[in-house]
């Protein structure tokens, strides 16, 4: 894999897992909580998300052919949630809305909603698969891709730890308009994969 291809996987999964629209959510469900816990929370939240994903990485594509489902109709099915999650993002009902809870367990809190669906969201999961199913008989390609994302998991455990004076410096519209400028993103790179899924199948030439 080239740089750009490398760039790429970094800006689908960044957008798909969000790091700065994760923000509202974990200082809407952290509250509660002390500083302390709210820390435990975050990196509890990204230690389950890493391995979520890892799993999607290392097994969805075995996976998928234990099911007799081929990668073209999994990655225009992924597109397509994509496409949608994206929408959801773009009108400002994204997963940062009403996950606020009165629970005080940071284990609890980290799994939901901050690792799931918040962080290891159906978005993530598509793409973990997506992305290294191409790589599937290179393993260094595969490294690469679960690097990628685990680089954009540090990321986002930075933005939760930071939450506090990140918060104070974008505000609440700040964090409302960069989640819609991602979506328009993922809504470009949804359609990317089911023209490349599509064009795939009808061998046609690459879009």
């Amino acid at each position: 894999m080239n740089l750009s291809e490398h760039l790429q996987e970094f800006v689908t999964l960044w957008v798909v897992i969000d790091p700065l629209g994760t923000l509202p959510v974990f200082i809407a469900v952290t509250a509660t909580l002390d500083a302390a816990n709210q820390r435990k929370a975050a990196f509890i939240s990204i230690i389950v998300s890493f391995c979520v994903l890892v799993f999607f990485a290392l097994a969805g594509s075995s996976l998928l052919r234990s099911m007799d489902v081929s990668i073209n109709s999994f990655q225009i099915a992924g597109g397509i949630v994509l496409f949608l999650f994206a929408l959801t993002m773009v009108h400002g009902s994204n997963h940062s809305d009403t996950h606020a809870s009165a629970e005080t367990n940071p284990v609890d809190i980290a799994i939901y909603p901050l690792a799931m669906p918040s962080i290891a969201s159906p978005g993530a999961m598509l793409a973990a698969v997506v992305l290294t199913d191409d790589a599937r008989h290179n393993f260094p390609d595969k490294m690469m891709t679960i690097v990628t994302f685990s680089l954009v998991l540090l990321v986002a455990l930075a933005i939760m730890l930071a939450a506090g004076p990140l918060m104070r410096f974008i505000g609440r519209g700040g964090a409302a308009v960069i989640s819609r400028v991602m979506g328009m993103l993922l809504a470009a790179l949804a359609i990317d994969l089911v023209l490349s899924a599509l064009s795939n199948w009808l061998k046609l030439p690459p879009i």
